[in-house]
């Protein structure tokens, strides 16, 4: 019982690591989407 529990534990932890890490490469998307997007905004505007 005792190997289950923590079979469990750390399968819980791994699941919650693997979902931390997806929502900081969202994250790190949106926030390099806006900034491509203010990039070209400026060059647009230097035209």
């Amino acid at each position: 019982m005792a190997d289950n529990y923590l079979e469990n534990k750390y399968q819980a932890l791994q699941e919650r690591k693997a979902k931390e890490q997806k929502a900081r490469q969202a994250a790190w998307k949106k926030r390099m989407d806006a900034y491509r997007k203010k990039l070209q905004e400026q060059e647009e505007d230097r035209k």
